[in-house]
């Protein structure tokens, strides 16, 4: 196929398929950066609805720029669905993509989503509230390889994850409420991280150093044994810190197995996650001094089994442990905590000449030991006098319809928890995509949601907060409405959304010199706009390399509450603009490449301006830019990058007063062999 006919058509044709998680990706040789949710892809599969850990990854339908696709097989998913059918709007972060950054943590990749806002409180990724379309940290579920890590205790902890930025395969993140899809820990969207898995006899060595003494060192492996997949991966990083007392120490350690029995297969992981960390006025600006000590474990195991009828069964414990001093130098306040999710779930997919329906259950429990949390214990436990626990049970159904240009699909979801007296309520989610031509797309999406509060939304109280045991869920319909475009020169989509939430959960205060106290605010009206495009710059300029891209993308969101006068610590500080821009650009023999990444955004809401450890005022949060930029030399097995983060050393914060790394060059090396 020569490029004159590579677009022509819209739908590919794949002739055979691997058995590779990889396979779809290993074909294309590309990135793939804009996309559409498949509901057929993800809806097929399983999907756990009230703690979402069954759920499959997702692969978007973007312009592929390999002249031939031979196979494909979507990660996690019984049925190869066509990729091109829509529901929802989703960012694919790929593999090639994550190689050509060489970003330093996660967040930093997230960080040049439009629709993702990122309010780090340190650099390396040491801590990050992740959220997405203006919702808050705690209303995004995450998932890695599909199992919920969604930590009950608190969002801040979720992205405590054992994993290295080298282990990573692609990124999807889904945005709007998605209850049907994640659960209801997707209030406001999801993001499933998906990492490497089925290479043999594969080595991989990464080390990194840079300012402010700061070192990085990954070995991972895979080694494939009869019928058995292993894939092994270590790492380690520290720094002594951009500012006084954010210095940190992470170590991770991830185990995946993937048992391979014909056409069936066993996927097992096993992760561990450590971090010690200066957290310099991470939650107050009245306390310098504060410190955070870390630990997670996540064991995991999926089936998928049958041919005409599958059936997907899970089981899954993750422990996350931690102790937090609001003051080093004073033991007194020292908090400790350990937090516990685990669960199972079976689901069935059958396919008719009707379509394809899947449903099934889901079992999830959720637990917390804690020094402050909770109610308080009979017999104390060494540091933990307080306990609480909930159950949720679920129940889905959803159906999927093809017929020539219309695409349909239903689904409808119940829960159950013992920590709420809810009624009995259904969570119905609505999807309809047509055809217009061979490369546009127009679709509408009904979905609704609901979220319980944490155990620290329920039990928090400290010398600055105070919490309310007596919190309702928070409660959410979304509409949305897209068009996409594919063509020969750009793949593009715009969406525009609206979601009426109520019973939003906050920290607030009245006056500055008052206390944070959680609170169910008030009904919370959102309209937004999202719209972008990556452009095949080959296309427009021939005498450009066929590998550069410029992908842009622009998020605009206005939320709209009836006025109380609280001063707000999350929920009203949300992004009302953000616009990201990456291009990407080989100079010298596809060997030396440059990836250039903008980002400007302005932040509603107020922070209060602390000073001698006081509150005194409010104050707007400004508009900023930051530019980074990375080099990269490849050479058969080695790799040679430099990363210049914040070139222009822009003076930032994304939450409160807390300033965030200015300029900080980093070098590093890596060598792969058994690619």
């Amino acid at each position: 196929m020569n490029k004159k006919n590579r677009f022509k058509q819209a739908t590919y044709r794949f002739k055979r398929f691997e058995n590779k998680s990889y396979s779809a990706f290993n074909s294309m040789h590309k990135a793939v950066s804009i996309g559409v949710l498949s509901l057929a892809v993800l809806n097929c599969c399983n999907v756990s609805k009230a703690s979402a850990q069954n759920v499959s990854s997702f692969v978007s339908d973007s312009t592929i720029e390999e002249h031939t696709l031979q196979e494909i097989q979507v990660n996690a998913s019984p049925l190869a669905s066509p990729i091109n059918q829509i529901g929802r709007i989703v960012k694919v972060i790929s593999q090639k993509e994550i190689q050509a950054s060489a970003p330093g943590s996660l967040q930093d990749l997230l960080n040049y989503v439009s629709s993702v806002d990122v309010q780090t409180r340190g650099g390396g990724g040491v801590q990050a509230d992740i959220s997405i379309r203006g919702g808050t940290f705690d209303q995004t579920a995450i998932l890695l390889n599909g199992v919920n890590i969604s930590n009950p205790q608190t969002g801040h902890y979720s992205f405590d994850l054992p994993i290295n930025i080298s282990d990573i395969e692609r990124i999807e993140i889904l945005s709007g409420p998605a209850a049907i899809i994640y659960g209801s820990s997707a209030f406001s969207g999801g993001i499933n991280i998906v990492t490497k898995k089925g290479m043999d006899k594969h080595l991989f060595v990464n080390m990194q150093a840079g300012e402010h003494k700061f070192f990085s060192g990954e070995v991972s492996g895979a080694l494939r044994v009869k019928n058995v997949e292993n894939y092994l991966s270590v790492g380690y990083k520290f720094t002594d810190g951009y500012i006084a007392n954010s210095d940190y120490k992470i170590a991770n350690f991830l185990y995946q197995s993937r048992i391979l029995l014909g056409q069936n297969k066993i996927d097992l992981q096993a992760g561990y996650n450590n971090k010690s960390y200066g957290a310099n006025t991470f939650y107050s600006d009245a306390f310098p001094n504060q410190h955070d000590s870390v630990a997670s474990f996540l064991v995991s195991a999926r089936g998928e089994f049958g041919d005409k009828v599958k059936f997907l069964p899970t089981i899954y414990w993750n422990r996350h442990n931690d102790h937090f001093q609001l003051d080093i130098y004073n033991p007194a306040y020292d908090n400790y905590h350990q937090c516990d999710a685990a669960g199972g779930g079976l689901s069935f997919q059958l396919s008719s000449k009707i379509g394809v329906t899947n449903f099934g259950s889901d079992l999830r429990y959720e637990g917390i030991k804690s020094s402050v949390l909770g109610k308080p214990m009979q017999t104390p436990d060494g540091k933990f006098k307080m306990q609480d626990s909930r159950t949720n049970i679920s129940v889905f159904v959803q159906h999927n319809y093809t017929y020539k240009r219309l695409f349909a699909s239903l689904g409808l979801l119940t829960f159950n928890n013992s920590a709420t007296k809810q009624k009995f309520r259904i969570y119905p989610s609505l999807n309809v995509n047509y055809k217009l031509a061979q490369t546009s797309d127009i679709y509408a999406s009904f979905s609704s949601s609901s979220r319980l509060p944490t155990f620290t939304d329920l039990y928090y109280t400290t010398k600055s907060h105070i919490s309310n045991p007596d919190l309702k869920q928070e409660e959410s319909l979304c509409a949305e409405f897209g068009v996409k475009n594919s063509n020969r020169f750009i793949v593009s989509h715009l969406s525009v959304y609206y979601m009426k939430g109520k019973n939003m959960i906050d920290w607030v205060k009245k006056a500055p010199e008052d206390k944070w106290q959680s609170a169910n605010i008030t009904q919370l009206d959102k309209y937004g706009l999202e719209v972008g495009g990556k452009i095949f710059v080959s296309e427009l300029l021939p005498f450009v390399s066929k590998e550069t891209t410029l992908q842009l993308d622009y998020n605009y969101l206005l939320q709209q509450k009836a006025e109380n006068g609280y001063i707000s610590n999350y929920v009203l500080n949300y992004l009302k603009n953000k616009l990201t821009a990456k291009l990407y650009t080989p100079l010298y023999k596809d060997k030396l490449f440059v990836v250039l990444s903008f980002r400007l955004q302005k932040r509603e809401g107020e922070y209060l301006k602390y000073a001698s450890g006081k509150p005194t005022t409010k104050q707007e949060y400004p508009l900023y830019t930051t530019t980074d930029v990375s080099i990269s030399y490849n050479c058969k097995a080695w790799k040679v990058y430099l990363n210049l983060n914040n070139i222009f050393d822009t003076q930032y914060f994304d939450f409160g007063s807390l300033p965030q790394p200015g300029f900080w060059l980093i070098g590093g090396v890596s060598f792969e062999i058994g690619k």
